[in-house]
């Protein structure tokens, strides 16, 4: 069977991007959670008092099970650090506890981006659900109407992948004035949490990529399908 070298350039990419993200997300963030501190701060310490200097001293800290499943709840109002960076003073623990923080901050101002993201969770949550199985039925019984409406549900899955961008971006930023503004890190440890919040951001700009060109080959198809009509 005759692959064309553009479909195998797709695949590549979209097998190659993820991948390598992951590779320099985890490479980031092991070799810096060797790297002690110098503020002798825990990940769980830096979050309180980055909050507690916000005046978000409703905001919660808790540890959570897992590696880099660190997170901020909205809904509970927590900041949910993975063990190790809840524990070590390591330079990794400091910047996601801060990364986590800038997301509390923004839903305390009510960020915009936020606030969009949240809006698009159900309609993003149901096109990555559903759009594939309408898709799918639409090549099996040659129904261009059901690919189309794959599409359109795939697309706020897609939108939501790409509003996730500048909400991130924002709270890396967040994160560094509150490290700088408080003096937690010092003049030479910006560098060092820089490079951890860089490569945290690159998992999503290769989700949003991967997500687009996804989206771009069935719109491509589907364009092939009405010609063939």
């Amino acid at each position: 069977m005759f692959i064309s070298s553009g479909y195998l350039i797709y695949l590549a990419l979209i097998l190659i991007i993820p991948i390598w993200a992951q590779m320099k997300v985890k490479g980031t963030y092991k070799k810096y959670s060797n790297v002690y501190n110098q503020s002798g701060m825990s990940g769980a310490q830096v979050a309180r008092k980055i909050l507690d200097d916000n005046g978000l001293y409703d905001v919660r800290v808790e540890e959570v099970r897992g590696v880099l499943s660190d997170h901020y709840d909205p809904r509970s109002k927590v900041v949910r650090l993975s063990s190790s960076n809840y524990h070590e003073p390591s330079a990794a623990a400091q910047a996601v506890a801060a990364h986590e923080v800038g997301h509390a901050i923004q839903d305390e101002q009510e960020y915009a981006f936020l606030k969009f993201r949240s809006s698009l969770v159900p309609a993003a949550s149901l096109g990555s659900n559903m759009s594939i199985f309408l898709i799918l039925g639409g090549f099996l019984f040659q129904a261009s109407g059901l690919v189309l409406a794959g599409i359109i549900f795939m697309s706020f899955a897609v939108l939501f992948q790409f509003v996730t961008l500048p909400v991130e971006f924002d709270a890396s930023n967040r994160a560094m004035d509150q490290l700088i503004s408080t003096g937690i890190i010092r003049n030479d440890e910006e560098k060092q949490t820089k490079k951890v919040l860089d490569a945290a951001a690159l998992t999503y700009v290769a989700a949003a990529l991967v997500a687009l060109l996804e989206l771009l080959r069935f719109v491509l198809i589907f364009l092939n399908m009405n010609n063939d009509d």
